[in-house]
């Protein structure tokens, strides 16, 4: 069998822009990229706290130390600068692979910084 599980995830992430005009995506800080593991182009699923959305979108990498999250495209209508939300990334895995899964969490603080 295998499972879909949560590999990693930031946590309470600070959305710094919105980007209608963009394609698509979230642009998140590359140092908060390879913290949590999230690969360019990687699916991802974007909780918003402040306001209860839930939306898949791709992750593609933002300047390093910026400390961007910018929601693009549609994903624009779904949040706000200030928003607080949670980006997750989640990996089919066998059986096994899974019961010994370790899940990443990032913690950042109020300008995305890695705490």
């Amino acid at each position: 069998m295998q499972r879909i599980m949560c590999k990693s995830k930031i946590h309470r992430a600070t959305v710094t822009q919105t980007d209608l005009n963009y394609e698509g995506s979230i642009a998140i800080d590359l140092d908060l990229m390879e913290k949590a593991d999230i690969l360019p182009g990687e699916q991802v699923q974007v909780v918003n706290l402040n306001n209860g959305e839930r939306i898949e979108t791709y992750a593609m990498a933002g300047e390093a130390g910026s400390g961007v999250i910018c929601l693009n495209g549609a994903a624009a209508r779904h949040a706000e600068p200030g928003d607080k939300i949670i980006i997750m990334s989640f990996g089919l895995m066998d059986e096994e692979t899974a019961k010994n899964n370790r899940l990443k969490i990032v913690f950042v603080d109020e300008k995305n910084k890695i705490k």
